[in-house]
């Protein structure tokens, strides 16, 4: 597929561009760039397991499939919407994020969102690990630690190396392991298609509304709410004259397409065969490779781990530009090493230590949910307040025209967060029982709302209209001082 991004031979090797605003010259892309990166990013064979995840809220597959394409659909928009401040300010999203936060006060939602990424990418790293040990005994081998250690070495040497690469490198990786992962993922889909039963499918019985909506918060917040603060890092290579519309199509295109049907599709294989189901919960991945013919395992396996791979080099590249925003002074691709070594570090301690990781990484996303929605709240209502572009020179320094600390952004961060804790249940409390000192609100809301999650959208709609009545009169009074 052809780019308007510079070609390899033009573009230097390994992206040096760190956190500052990219030149005139290289704002080539195209809005259509967008698609690749999303899509393969999203196109994993994971999103079938997700299917499992919404069963466990107690939904019939209309009631399933209505939240796969809502959930989905609207958190990728989500995206979109961040998106367009990369075309405006050609910088990453955290230091966009800045002109709501002041410069220093940034650092705050930027914890939250490193946080993020790192447990994202972890997260990815260690399910392709699982995937492979778990394929290689469906083909009569015997996984121990020798195997284990290889396939940590290898996955994450992949994930770092592109990561450190940098952007030119990983959007041609990106298109390419979009028709490979996407024609495997089309594979498995027709070798499966016989194990659904459709009389189990339409007899499982539908949910009530507070489940309806606990699936649906699961559901955005394990896909577009997971990337949504690095949303803008990969569209600040467009040209500052591309329609917001076009940003916004090409995200939210991208990134929903594929994972809106394998969603889709995992919820009639998991309604079909409750063991598959219970299997899933172990290991995402590995599980779904256990109803497959042997002779398409290896190709399964190879695609899966790439797939996955392709989600955490995402994760990795922005967390590594997160990390240069909190004030660690180094240069891109040593953040992005560093962060590299983190995530080594959790998918051996994971895949060798811990008795579980679907759980407590479940309620580790929730909790950081809560923040990172009120975060976007409050960056969707600073960005569609402006009439203007950034400032650039004052998105660095504290003494420019958004200041040190935005005390109105910071403060409805942390209000919200609290009344969005404490609309949150920790659905794992024997996996996780450090996270069991949230809910604290939920005796208001009734206990039919008790798995429902509502703090989530709660502090995501709660933010923005907060942000947007709040701070309106400081985003003119800056817009007059630099008219």
């Amino acid at each position: 597929m052809s780019h308007s991004t510079p070609p390899l031979n033009s573009a230097p090797v390994v992206e040096t561009l760190g956190i500052d605003i990219v030149p005139e010259s290289e704002r080539t892309a195209k809005p259509s760039d967008l698609f690749w990166p999303w899509f393969a990013a999203n196109i994993s064979v994971f999103g079938i397991s997700y299917g499992s995840f919404v069963l466990w809220f107690g939904l019939s597959f209309w009631q399933g499939a209505l939240v796969a394409a809502l959930g989905v659909t609207f958190s990728f928009f989500l995206c979109g919407l961040i998106a367009v401040a990369g075309k405006r300010g050609s910088a990453p999203t955290m230091v966009l994020s800045r002109a709501a936060f002041g410069v220093n006060g940034q650092k705050v939602p930027g914890i939250v969102s490193w946080l993020t990424s790192i447990g994202w990418e972890t997260f990815l790293a260690i399910m392709a690990v699982l995937a492979t040990t778990t394929v290689i005994r469906e083909l009569g081998g015997n996984p121990g630690t020798g195997t284990k250690v290889v396939a940590t070495v290898i996955v994450a040497s992949l994930i770092v190396a592109a990561s450190v690469l940098g952007y030119h490198t990983i959007i041609k990786m990106q298109s390419v392991l979009t028709w490979l992962t996407g024609a495997v993922t089309v594979l498995y889909m027709l070798l499966t298609i016989p194990r659904i039963d459709w009389a189990a499918v339409s007899a499982v019985p539908a949910g009530s509304a507070g489940d309806v909506v606990g699936a649906l918060v699961m559901v955005m917040t394990g896909f577009g709410l997971g990337w949504i603060n690095i949303a803008a890092d990969w569209s600040r290579y467009q040209r500052r004259d591309t329609p917001d519309s076009a940003i916004i199509f090409w995200n939210t295109f991208g990134g929903a397409i594929a994972p809106a049907i394998l969603v889709v599709f995992g919820l009639l294989l998991a309604a079909s065969d409750e063991s598959l189901a219970d299997a899933i919960a172990d290991d995402p991945i590995g599980a779904l490779a256990v109803v497959l013919p042997t002779w398409v395992l290896v190709p399964f396996l190879i695609t899966a781990v790439l797939s996955l791979v392709s989600g955490a080099v995402l994760g990795i590249y922005s967390s590594g530009l997160t990390l240069l925003t909190l004030g660690i002074n180094i240069p891109r691709p040593a953040a992005a090493a560093i962060d590299g070594v983190l995530l080594t570090a959790g998918t051996i301690w994971v895949v060798f230590f811990a008795q579980s990781f679907l759980g407590p990484f479940q309620s580790f996303l929730i909790t950081l949910g809560v923040p990172l929605a009120s975060w976007a709240g409050i960056l969707i209502a600073d960005i569609y307040t402006r009439t203007q572009d950034y400032d650039e020179p004052s998105l660095y320094s504290a003494e420019g025209r958004y200041g040190a600390v935005d005390w109105t952004s910071i403060g409805i961060l942390a209000v919200v967060s609290v009344i969005g804790w404490g609309l949150v249940t920790n659905l794992f409390a024997e996996e996780a029982a450090w996270n069991n000192w949230q809910g604290y609100f939920l005796p208001l809301v009734g206990e039919h709302w008790a798995d429902a999650n509502l703090g989530v959208l709660v502090a995501l709609v709660l933010s923005f209209f907060a942000a947007w009545l709040a701070r309106r009169g400081r985003i003119r009074r800056q817009e007059g001082i630099a008219a």
